[in-house]
């Protein structure tokens, strides 16, 4: 087998800033901002709103290079937090927060979004992990982009994180895609039969200036503009980091077994995106507890069973990489439940101690703040 595909990795999560001791939603002061950037220069970042903070991880060889980076990168957050009486959650919605009282950071690019999107983006209350997996050429990332789509709705059930919106339980593990998918170019990514095909699409829309370049296209899976890399963008964000990485480790296992197919001359049969979107909505739905459907089998098959079925295709990869730890924790996540089932558990434990809605609401939160800290 050919082996000049790197397959580095690059993880990017946005967190929430919330007062420690309340848990209400707090904008980052600017000597926040200022503390983080200068002890991780150009690794963070302001986001859409004041209330958010953005980390990349360096490009990494593996998975062990990515947990130290990202360990580093959390635990500093939160110490410059810390400062500021503030906490940062990984969670992709706040329990009960309220969007229109959330001012969103004054930058160009974020005014223009405004100005381009109007109120659709400012209810953009939500935050996500980015995972890049390095690949060696445009044609291989369009490639593996149409195959890799199958796996999305596996990715998103094990890490939704977000059931709650302003004080109600929304009934489904990710509501943040609820509000992400009001933003146009998002969801599945069309199916493209070369690089050229995808850059003709993309190309119109950026000759007609209605966008400046494929940053503004946000669908669950793209070819990065800034590198060469496949991004996976459908995950929520997870509390516990080591979850984060076993889904970054999965979908690192996944490119690598997919370019094995590519250079044996074989491929993952490609689905219809409406077969593909219907499972996505289950994840979006249940998160674990309900299944996918198994389009070979023409079954809905336990999310356990699906996991266990994928280990089973990437265990090589696994092994060659040096991620077969990651890759075997998917299996407990699976049978354990999501982010989503945790949040909800401890809201029901604390209205039946006789806590009224909104102190379950905080209780959720602290919760959050402490699943952040868990695996630092």
């Amino acid at each position: 087998m050919t082996t000049t595909a790197p397959y580095t990795l690059g993880i990017e999560e946005e967190y929430l800033l919330v007062d420690r001791d309340s848990g209400d939603l707090r904008e980052a002061p600017e000597g926040l901002m200022a503390a983080c950037a200068d002890k991780l220069k150009g690794q963070v970042s302001p986001e859409f709103l004041q209330c958010q903070i953005e980390i990349g991880t360096r490009v990494c060889a593996d998975i062990a290079t990515a947990r130290a980076d990202l360990r580093h990168l959390r635990r500093t957050v939160a110490a410059c937090a810390a400062e500021h009486g503030l906490a940062p959650i990984a969670v992709s919605c706040h329990p009960f927060a309220d969007w229109k009282n959330q001012p969103h950071t004054d930058r160009d690019r974020y005014n223009q979004l405004e100005q381009d999107l109007g109120g659709v983006v400012r209810r953009m209350l939500i935050c996500g992990m980015h995972v890049h997996v390095g690949l060696p050429d445009d044609e291989t990332r369009i490639d593996l982009m149409g195959q890799m789509s199958y796996f999305l709705p596996h990715m998103l059930a094990l890490s939704a994180s977000s059931p709650f919106w302003q004080g109600q339980d929304t009934g489904l593990a990710s509501y943040r895609l609820t509000v992400f998918d009001n933003l146009p170019r998002t969801g599945l990514p069309p199916l493209f039969h070369s690089f050229a095909e995808y850059s003709r699409a993309t190309g119109t829309l950026i000759d007609l200036g209605l966008i400046e370049d494929t940053t503004k296209i946000w669908w669950d899976l793209r070819p990065s503009h800034r590198f060469p890399t496949l991004e996976t963008r459908i995950c929520d964000v997870s509390p516990r980091m080591e979850d984060a990485l076993s889904l970054a480790a999965l979908a690192q296992c996944l490119a690598r077994f997919l370019y094995r197919l590519r250079d044996k001359n074989q491929r993952w049969r490609v689905y219809e995106r409406f077969l593909i979107n219907e499972n996505r909505w289950r994840a979006q739905r249940y998160g674990t507890s309900e299944g996918l459907i198994d389009f070979g089998a023409r079954a809905i098959i336990p999310l356990t069973q699906a996991v266990a079925e994928i280990r089973e295709l990437i265990a090589e990869d696994a092994a060659a990489l040096g991620c077969e730890a990651e890759i075997a924790r998917l299996a407990h996540m699976a049978e354990a439940g999501t982010s989503a089932d945790r949040q909800r558990h401890v809201h029901a434990e604390a209205r039946e101690a006789g806590k009224t809605d909104e102190a379950a609401m905080r209780a959720v939160v602290q919760h959050l703040i402490e699943e952040y800290h868990l695996d630092l």
